[in-house]
């Protein structure tokens, strides 16, 4: 590893899914400092003690709900508190729809949780993420770098999950809108839409009754020209060029690491 993170303060939510444990084992591989936060503080206690052991690195923890606005805003203090400033957030928490199902078959509360967590969970997110590194740029000159997870459903449509498209095509917007806003303000703002990749999210489908089909991995990847699941160390890729230093002219772009789904 470059180590080109060294030191860096770096906030990643959802942290102990498929994603959000991977990128944080690997931005701590990279020499970052991390606040981790997820829905269960036994699930972050269990990511933290095994990437502290691996690595070392200084680690924060808060548990809290995304659609909780608090939450947003007490991450975000306590990067600052713990580490000194906010150098790169990674805004993965996320949930997707329990079924595929046409929309009008969609329970109201399940698309309501659904846009509290994946898009005003962002919003929540964005409001004190940017005020904080716009702040940094002004005082020191360095801003920093934000990394929203959507998915490629945020830039197609997806039969069957139409309420989880919806709202990752909001996030879609708020990256592309707020990179304009901060553009001259040292904060990029950049969004990373994967395909289906073997996260516990994809994975758990597979074996699961669909319109009276069995779900299975040959038909989650029909659509996709490579044939295959993205691997998350993959997608995490992806995190982290869009959050390097090196990376410093990208912003309001949709990284699509989708074996080619968006090609045609």
């Amino acid at each position: 590893m470059t180590e080109q993170f060294k030191d860096a303060s770096v906030l990643i939510t959802g942290a102990s899914g498929g994603f959000g444990s991977a990128a944080a084992r690997r931005f701590a591989a990279e020499g970052a400092k991390l606040v981790l936060s997820d829905y269960s503080q036994d699930a972050l206690d269990d990511i933290a003690h095994a990437i502290g052991d691996e690595t070392g690195c200084e680690i924060a923890t808060l548990a809290g709900d995304v659609a909780d606005e608090k939450l947003s805003e007490c991450l975000v203090a306590l990067a600052v508190e713990r580490f000194g400033r906010l150098d790169v957030a990674i805004n993965n928490a996320g949930i997707a729809q329990d079924a595929f199902e046409k929309l009008p078959k969609t329970d109201s509360d399940e698309a309501r949780r659904i846009f509290d967590v994946d898009l005003l969970g962002m919003f929540f997110a964005l409001k004190y993420q940017l005020p904080v590194m716009e702040k940094q740029f002004r005082q020191a000159g360095k801003g920093g770098a934000i990394i929203n997870v959507a998915s490629v459903a945020g830039v197609t449509g997806a039969s069957g999950l139409a309420v989880y498209a919806a709202a990752k095509h909001g996030v879609v917007g708020l990256t592309r809108s707020v990179a304009q806003e901060y553009a001259r303000s040292g904060v990029r703002i950049n969004a990373v839409c994967p395909s289906f990749a073997r996260t516990p999210m994809a994975t758990e489908m597979l074996g699961v009754e669909v319109r009276g089909k069995i779900v299975t991995e040959e038909q989650m990847v029909r659509g996709i020209p490579m044939g295959r699941l993205a691997e998350v160390s993959e997608v995490i890729e992806a995190f982290v060029f869009a959050a390097s230093p090196a990376n410093g002219f990208m912003t309001g772009q949709t990284l699509h690491v989708d074996g080619g789904l968006t090609a045609y």
